[in-house]
């Protein structure tokens, strides 16, 4: 976060030293007027609110909720909208040169994909959104207005595929407890083009 500094070259540099100190107060930030200097690329996100925010990358995976299979991945920039996109992208990969079957595809995730938008792409490729129904109250006090219809959530597997699609939290808890992906010491993107599930 010391490498985070104003795109116009204001501000302070941070002090001499191994652990040179930065005063950050006051100072309002954000992707628009600062970058690293280390890593441009990188940019400042956080989770939720009230949670910190930090200089990262997306990381997504795609999960086949049969058995539980990752079956594709995708590393992009830290955007609002980048968990829709990279799925987009994944689905497109993993149908590409393969004959779909009759059987309707599905996919389920959480109620960060409860976009319009995302669900009307979906099904214009022929995919069912069994998507969690974001029912926030917006800071006007209005309820959100979900995505999905109720000819996708009347059916059974509705609820099959919200039971299913929590096990892809257990590949990335196995990932950062086994795998050492709690601390990965890499950094830079997907050799792919960037296109434009759950992420981590």
């Amino acid at each position: 976060m010391k490498s985070f500094a104003p795109k116009d070259g204001s501000g302070e540099p941070p002090t001499r030293g191994r652990k040179g100190e930065r005063n950050f107060r006051k100072e309002k930030r954000s992707n628009e007027t600062h970058a690293s200097t280390t890593y441009p690329a990188a940019m400042l996100f956080h989770k939720g609110d009230g949670r910190s925010s930090r200089l990262c990358f997306m990381g997504h995976a795609l999960m086949e909720n049969r058995n539980g299979l990752i079956v594709d991945c995708d590393l992009t920039q830290a955007t609002g909208s980048a968990e829709r996109e990279a799925t987009l992208a994944m689905i497109a990969r993993s149908s590409k040169g393969k004959t779909m079957s009759k059987a309707r595809v599905t996919l389920a995730a959480d109620k960060g994909f409860d976009a319009e938008s995302f669900v009307q792409t979906l099904k214009a490729q022929k995919v069912t959104p069994p998507i969690a129904i974001n029912a926030r109250t917006c800071q006007t006090g209005t309820i959100h207005k979900t995505a999905v219809d109720g000819r996708t959530t009347r059916h059974e597997g509705y609820a099959i595929s919200q039971r299913c699609r929590k096990r892809i939290e257990e590949s990335f808890g196995c990932a950062r407890t086994i795998g050492g992906a709690a601390k990965l010491k890499v950094r830079g993107g997907s050799p792919r083009p960037r296109a434009s599930s759950r992420s981590e």
